[in-house]
């Protein structure tokens, strides 16, 4: 029997937490749109709830120039024009990937989703959600990825090795973004490393 999402019998559950993974990738596909090329077949999401008001977000989030300053892996992104972006983000082995984005649907202050146009090394489609938490805590922002990893699934664990995989990063990326919105700056490791090394930690 094949794997098949029932829309009147769905709940309100992310996809990505389908028991029926083929299913979720087909529907994800569907609501999402498909990259220009490649095959995507691996879904992920991460959520997170920001102590920050949702246009404040979102429009932090929609200039992309913003995002390396929390995206770990992204090297750089070159705004080309008000719905295109060119991104340049490191893989395994001390490489780079990159790939052009356009934004296929938009409503301010609620989601933005993209796809990758042709040639992209990481075909890639997702999309970003900024909902009003309950009680007045701020704003869930939620990212969904549908991509096809480098390399089929030996591709896949090796980004995970290396810690390039993008669930790793979508979920690091979203951690690094509340702190960046609700402190102004980013926790690392460094200070503490450093005093450690001249033995005052």
């Amino acid at each position: 029997m094949a794997d098949t999402i029932d829309p009147a019998r769905a709940d309100d559950a992310p996809l990505t937490t389908s028991k029926h993974p083929s299913a979720a990738v087909k529907t994800a596909t569907a609501q999402l749109g498909s990259p220009d090329d490649g095959d995507a077949d691996t879904l992920i999401g991460r959520t997170v709830t920001i102590r920050r008001p949702r246009a404040e977000l979102f429009a932090y989030w929609r200039d992309f120039a913003n995002l390396p300053s929390f995206m770990d892996n992204v090297e750089r992104i070159e705004v080309l024009d008000d719905r295109r972006s060119r991104w340049t983000v490191k893989a395994p082995g001390e490489a780079t990937v990159e790939w052009t984005a356009s934004i296929t649907d938009e409503r301010d202050g609620e989601y933005i989703a993209w796809a990758t146009e042709e040639g992209a090394d990481v075909p890639n489609s997702g999309r970003i959600e900024f909902r009003d938490a309950q009680g007045d805590r701020g704003t869930i922002v939620t990212a969904t990825i549908l991509y096809d990893p480098p390399g089929g699934f030996i591709g896949k664990v090796i980004a995970k090795m290396f810690q390039r995989e993008p669930a790793i990063q979508a979920r690091r990326d979203l951690r690094r973004f509340k702190q960046l919105m609700e402190t102004g700056e980013i926790a690392t490791g460094a200070r503490n490393q450093r005093l450690l090394d001249e033995g005052k930690n």
